[in-house]
């Protein structure tokens, strides 16, 4: 592998990382404080998804597209937290995967009355069309690389809310003891309705980055969800940095195992099976990590011990 490759699979892994931490952040905070286990966050993944293609081709507008995509998510999150989670609090774990697992259901079926079953496109924006020349004389499209540096701007931003406002503090109160600050006079529905509706945001707006990307499809939310299950255990439940380390870890060893081991394997096998094992193997790598973690960190990285 040349040095100018290595540095681009890098990359991509970084832009894959920060994608995942978007769809964990959200995850692992509505898990950590309000202790829910969400199959449908995959869904406001989707929902993102799907209204961003949908306001950009009547719009002609990708930034009005990336705003829809938020509002429609947290609007989403905010209904079904009031009208559904809020019921689910207080019932055990398997209750909460049933529920959420029939929302799965009804916004798979609902998009596919509302947009056909037919993929959408979701085009990249003109100005981030073509390639960056990087220092070193890399490409890489810049598209890819706005992914990454707005990925990494909503962490910092995140970082910021629970570690530097009173409403992260609230968010962190109740992770610890929501007893205690319903006690104190924070009301906690308010809050729960908002770091759902937060999470919801930060998942449908990186449906919408990766539209671009990939097609638009119903459906296009479960593996991601998959992957950011992973992230948060990887990183630990609750924790926003866990979250971001996790998600960058699973990024660089997903994108460099499906580079690196197809070559590992061409020095003893066919190149044919080489790239079947090694393949099937790079597949297997991120829930190697997972296990792996969990050997010496139970809780994860950053979970509370």
């Amino acid at each position: 592998m040349t040095t100018l490759l290595f540095i681009e699979q890098m990359l991509n892994g970084l832009q894959f990382g920060v994608m995942l931490f978007l769809m964990s952040a959200g995850l692992t905070l509505v898990f950590g404080v309000m202790g829910l286990i969400n199959l449908a966050h995959g869904s406001l993944f989707m929902i993102g998804a799907f209204t961003a293609a949908a306001v950009a081709a009547a719009t002609g507008s990708f930034v009005l597209a990336l705003m829809a995509s938020l509002a429609a998510a947290a609007i989403a999150g905010a209904l079904i937290e009031l009208t559904i989670i809020r019921r689910l609090y207080d019932r055990d774990h398997l209750d909460q995967v049933l529920a959420t697992f029939a929302l799965i259901l009804i916004f798979s079926e609902g998009t596919r009355w509302m947009f056909g079953s037919f993929p959408l496109f979701l085009d990249v924006p003109k100005v981030l069309a073509g390639p960056v020349t990087l220092p070193g004389g890399i490409e890489y499209p810049a598209y890819r690389l706005s992914i990454i540096l707005i990925g990494l701007l909503v962490a910092a931003g995140m970082f910021a809310l629970i570690n530097r406002t009173r409403v992260g503090i609230r968010i962190r109160a109740g992770e610890a003891d929501r007893e205690m600050i319903a006690a104190l006079g924070v009301d906690i529905a308010k809050l729960y309705t908002f770091v759902f509706a937060l999470g919801a945001a930060l998942a449908g707006f990186a449906g919408a980055l990766v539209g671009a990307i990939q097609s638009v499809q119903v459906g296009m939310g479960e593996p991601v969800l998959i992957l950011a299950f992973v992230v948060i255990v990887i990183g630990g439940i609750g924790s926003i940095k866990g979250a971001f380390v996790g998600a960058l870890l699973v990024g660089f060893t997903d994108t460099m195992g499906r580079v690196l081991l197809p070559q590992i394997f061409a020095l003893f096998l066919e190149p044919s099976a080489a790239v079947s094992v090694g393949s099937a193997l790079a597949s297997m790598l991120i829930y190697i990590l997972m296990a792996g973690v969990l050997v010496f960190r139970p809780r994860g990285l950053y979970g509370v011990t």
